[in-house]
């Protein structure tokens, strides 16, 4: 028999974006726990609601929290992105200090402290808002983040282009996405794109107080530990987990290990 979570069914939460009426996929895990810590969940560069799979549900029982999870504009099914409109190299500094402020207040969640897990893209994405709003977040733990740009990346990225173009890739993400090919080249279109070898968030990783747990596997095809290090040395109470035997995705790698390592990092919060 198949295990079942805690989580509702998707839903939605209207806003504007640019002036334009958007709707944004979300899903809540154990709402009824409103006396327990909030973890809300940003997904990775091509991810959505349901590529996190059961993941967040599983974190959250073992970590007795409620949960949300939301596709960002553009992806999964929320509204997608407007055609022909352009992503610019600051598109991950308008979702921390944008899209996300502006979510949690449509949410109803603007007086929350949540945690924020945030893997690949989403944890760019985190270390970002804690360094804009320290008031309103209580600590982040981010999985294979990227701080700055490498050569190691960039191969990566430019190997998914072309599996998109020659193998089932395309298919397989169209599966999650209403419009998979805006999703797919609105990220790898961008990160290839000359004006991005430049991107950079260390100066705003230094800004970050809140307690932070930086994870990251010993095989990331996507990024070197230089990442991770990077955070502590910016930002000193970073508590570094390198994952064994795991690439870039340690929840669907190694769903256990990441899982421990966010409870103990949660249960030590003061």
């Amino acid at each position: 028999m198949d295990q079942v979570f805690p989580h509702t069914r998707p839903s939605q939460v209207e806003l504007k974006r640019a002036g334009r009426d958007i709707a944004i996929e979300t899903q809540w895990i154990s709402p009824e726990k409103r006396d327990r810590p909030l973890i809300i969940f940003l997904h990775e560069g091509l991810g959505c609601v349901a590529m996190w799979k059961d993941w967040p549900s599983q974190a959250c029982t073992a970590l007795n929290c409620r949960g949300l999870v939301y596709s960002r504009y553009g992806y999964g099914q929320s509204t997608p992105r407007a055609p022909g409109e352009l992503r610019t190299p600051a598109y991950l500094h308008e979702e921390a200090q944008e899209d996300l402020p502006a979510l949690l207040e449509a949410a109803g969640l603007q007086n929350e402290k949540p945690i924020l897990f945030g893997h690949s893209d989403g944890g760019s994405i985190a270390l970002l808002f804690a360094a804009r709003y320290p008031e309103r977040v209580r600590a982040i733990a981010v999985a294979a983040p990227h701080i700055f740009v490498q050569d190691i990346t960039l191969a990566s990225i430019a190997r998914a282009r072309d599996a998109y173009r020659a193998s089932d890739l395309r298919q397989r993400l169209g599966r999650y996405h209403r419009d998979v090919d805006s999703v797919f080249h609105a990220w790898n279109d961008t990160w290839l794109s000359p004006a991005f070898r430049a991107w950079n968030i260390e100066n705003d990783v230094e800004q970050i107080r809140c307690p932070i747990l930086a994870m990251q596997g010993d095989n990331d095809e996507y990024g070197t530990l230089a990442q991770i290090e990077g955070i502590q040395r910016l930002a000193p109470q970073t508590r570094l987990n390198v994952i064994q035997t795991c690439g870039h995705s340690p929840q669907r790698d190694q769903p256990t290990a990441t899982i421990t390592a966010l409870h103990d990092f949660v249960n030590s919060l003061p």
